[in-house]
């Protein structure tokens, strides 16, 4: 078995997307982190900021930090769901030295 980590995503999701399609989002990456056995430390929702720069005509974005544990198959799976999610922006995936 693989050794567990330390890791944070931040994510951007599209302001464009309703309460209820956020929600869908985040339970999304949720489920997928929990799924492979990875484990959520802290979730903190940001809300809606102004970008650094217009992405697809956008100038804010609903800003997410998640804390978790887990092994590589967590980070992959997770990234590659993130490439599924239609409404994200952008999304940083790094692992927490201690």
């Amino acid at each position: 078995m693989e050794k567990t980590a330390d890791y944070e995503t931040t994510f951007v999701l599209s302001p464009e997307q309703t309460e209820e399609e956020r929600e869908a989002s985040l339970e999304r990456i949720k489920t997928t982190i929990e799924g492979n056995e990875g484990e959520i430390m802290e979730i903190d929702e940001w809300g809606e900021r102004r970008l650094a720069y217009p992405i697809n005509d956008l100038f804010s974005g609903y800003y997410v930090v998640l804390d978790f544990q887990g092994d590589s198959q967590v980070v992959d799976e997770l990234e590659r769901n993130f490439k599924l999610i239609g409404d994200l922006l952008r999304y940083l995936i790094v692992r927490k030295d201690k």
